[in-house]
């Protein structure tokens, strides 16, 4: 079998744990290629005897077995899009902070790989948001699996997002912005901002205001087969739009248009895992500090 790496940083403190994803897939006799950007980093350390193959393209991304993303979750983010429509399994080894999509730790090297190798996983397929617009954005990888976010920019004042449903009239919200979450990207920006928490495999997106000025306004979950339209109003003449970590800035007469992609982030989970539990877990649920 073929397993891509790819990564955006390396820290010297999780290159042994590097070393030892090698040694763990070259014994199950994966073929091991890297992205340009992790083969960067792994150069940046010099020469650490490491074997593989660098990837070369989406012919060659089309050839994996399984992408595994070492980082935290902005990295497994930015794998979604290293993949895009070719649908590949994605594997999230943790090396970063939170880890609420790499949820494999560092200590569970061998014990993932040897999953990998004997087919003892399942495949999680998570909806993602994808923007139309009639210009080209984001080197039209137009597509996220958190959040589509409509931002006020600098300091300037508040925007008004006059926003529809299926082309008819919501509300217009009067505040720095507007989250557009998948269920995945309901425990990010989304969560942040007052949103609830909405399991993976529910066939919802919310929308979310960034600090509203109305106290009344709220957010709300909506079907994922809506196409959810916006009008943003403001004093500046630019604004700001992001797809997960991506931002651009753009103009008010841009239309934009959200709604459900046609294809899926298929994320890797082991046979321990459990999203409820990763849920108490990641947010200290039950945790009572006076114990």
């Amino acid at each position: 079998m073929k397993v891509a790496l790819h990564g955006l940083t390396l820290k010297i403190e999780f290159l042994e744990d590097v070393r030892t994803l090698f040694t763990a897939l070259h014994n199950h006799n994966f073929d091991v290629f890297v992205t340009e950007q992790f083969d960067r980093q792994l150069r940046m350390h010099g020469n650490i005897g490491l074997s593989y193959w660098l990837l070369d393209g989406t012919d060659d991304m089309s050839q994996m077995d399984f992408l595994i993303s070492i980082g935290g979750d902005g990295t497994l983010l930015d794998s979604v899009c290293q993949v895009g429509e070719l649908e590949t399994p994605i594997l999230g080894l943790n090396t970063g902070r939170l880890g609420f999509l790499a949820t494999v730790a560092t200590d569970m090297i061998h014990e993932a790989v040897a999953h990998l190798s004997d087919n003892n996983y399942q495949i999680e397929k998570r909806t993602l948001v994808s923007l139309n617009c009639n210009r080209r954005l984001f080197n039209g990888i137009n597509f996220g699996l958190n959040e589509f976010t409509i931002h006020k920019r600098d300091t300037s004042s508040m925007i008004t997002v006059h926003t529809y449903i299926d082309g008819k009239y919501l509300n217009s919200y009067w505040a720095d912005g507007l989250i557009v979450a998948t269920p995945t990207g309901s425990t990010g920006y989304s969560l942040s901002c007052g949103g609830p928490l909405i399991s993976p495999e529910a066939k919802n997106l919310v929308i979310t205001p960034v600090s509203p000025h109305n106290l009344n306004v709220r957010p709300i979950i909506v079907s994922d087969e809506s196409e959810i339209t916006f009008e943003i109003e403001g004093r500046a003449e630019k604004f700001l739009i992001s797809l997960d970590s991506r931002s651009t800035s753009i103009s008010s007469d841009l239309k934009l248009m959200v709604k459900k992609e046609n294809f899926h982030a298929r994320l890797v989970k082991l046979p321990t895992y459990n999203f409820f539990d990763t849920l108490r877990y990641k947010l200290n649920w039950g945790f009572d500090m006076r114990n």
